[in-house]
């Protein structure tokens, strides 16, 4: 690890365009020791053990020795002693020239890209001038081959470099964009937990909290005359608290009602409606009937808990708004879906759609999300003074 102030003893191979590419590392070596080698046996043959022979030998083991220095010197002093050393070399046996093409490479992964390329610029410099001197004439093969191949090896790299950086790119945005997604997934979590306790609250708790006001007051009516009935009456406002604080905690750990803890498999929601009927029967001026048609299956927690809690939100509905006399739900199993209707003899709604009325409004938009988030529908049809009539429609198998 290095700390500001000093200096790494490890070439940066990323700094340049090629320093991603870790596998040109191997074949860096082998290229540059086996053209040292090369070089130095061409020297050998061509001249013998002449008087210049040991500088070129001494000179080759020197850039062998340097370039194996890698890892214990500053990358660009590295990098600056091996073109150093290559460029003596060259001047006393050309043949090194060849050693140019890996030393190229090793300035493109070692240096940013234009102080690379001033690097090569020399090297290639270099190499056409020591060549001309051996012909003493001017070739221009030997002036045009090394440039043509520095340019092409450079240009071609260089376009690798924007590659790889429009790439990266992507992968930042992609990056960013999988963040972003992230963040509105739990917004609409958060959004999606706030509509259901609102949806239940309103089909549950505030049914019950209905039905205790009702009780409360028709004991405060008897409370001198029939204190018998009056005990009763709060007794049962007592009781339908109990139940209430029970629902409420079932609502916040999202478990089902009560009523539909049976046993696996048996249909449980004709007997859950019953039940809220005959509770509300009890204590509200209201007669409330269930007609179940059909052959009851298993509907799935899921659905008969939806059905179960559009009941009750209609039937809250029905004895806080309706005034009517009489409510009959009906349930009837179809061989595709089931349907859940109820309706009423009451005063009827102005407008249907609910939005008339603000707490009747939120009601009904709550029962058609969670209907909605079963692939089903709601239907509501309601003529002043006519009644009221409520389907709700959930498939068997959702589409």
């Amino acid at each position: 690890m290095t700390t500001p102030g000093t200096t790494s003893r490890a070439p940066a191979w990323t700094a340049g365009i090629l320093g991603p590419a870790s596998g040109l590392v191997t074949a860096l070596h082998t290229a540059f020791v086996v053209l040292v080698v090369a070089s130095a046996v061409r020297y050998l043959s061509g001249h013998g053990f002449g008087d210049r022979a040991p500088w070129v030998l001494g000179g080759a083991a020197v850039l062998l020795a340097t370039y194996a220095a890698h890892r214990l010197l500053p990358s660009r002093l590295w990098l600056a002693l091996l073109v150093a050393v290559w460029f003596g070399l060259v001047l006393v046996a050309p043949s090194f020239a060849w050693c140019a093409v890996p030393l190229s490479f090793v300035a493109l992964r070692v240096l940013p890209f234009w102080p690379a390329c001033a690097v090569v610029a020399g090297m290639v410099a270099t190499t056409v001038v020591t060549w001309t001197r051996m012909t003493d004439r001017l070739d221009p093969t030997i002036v045009l081959g090394p440039v043509c191949v520095a340019v092409l090896a450079v240009g071609a790299y260089r376009a690798l470099e924007r590659d790889a950086l429009a790439r990266q790119a992507l992968l930042d945005d992609l990056h960013a964009a999988q963040g972003d997604l992230a963040d509105a997934q739990h917004r609409a979590g958060v959004l999606a937990e706030r509509a259901r306790l609102s949806r239940e609250i309103h089909d549950s708790v505030a049914q019950g909290l209905s039905s205790i006001n009702l009780l409360l007051q028709a004991a405060e009516h008897e409370w001198d005359d029939r204190p018998a009935a009056a005990r009763e009456h709060a007794a049962q406002a007592a009781a339908t608290a109990r139940d209430g604080l029970d629902e409420v905690r079932r609502v916040v750990q999202d478990l089902a009602p009560a009523e539909l803890a049976s046993d696996l498999g048996e249909p449980a929601l004709p007997d859950a409606l019953r039940q809220t009927c005959e509770r509300l029967a009890a204590h509200a001026s209201v007669e409330v009937r269930v007609q179940v048609h059909g052959t009851p299956v298993p509907l799935g927690a899921e659905i008969e808990t939806a059905l179960l809690r559009t009941a009750r939100g209609a039937l809250a509905n029905v004895l806080e708004h309706a005034a009517a006399s009489t409510a009959v739900v009906t349930l009837t199993y179809q061989p595709d879906a089931v349907v859940l209707d109820v309706r009423d003899d009451g005063r009827g709604l102005p407008d249907p759609t609910g939005s008339a009325d603000p707490d009747r409004g939120r009601g009904l938009a709550g029962i058609r999300d969670r209907l909605r988030g079963l692939g089903g529908t709601l239907v509501l049809e309601s003529e002043p003074g006519e009644g009221t009539a409520l389907a709700a429609s959930v498939p068997l198998v959702r589409s």
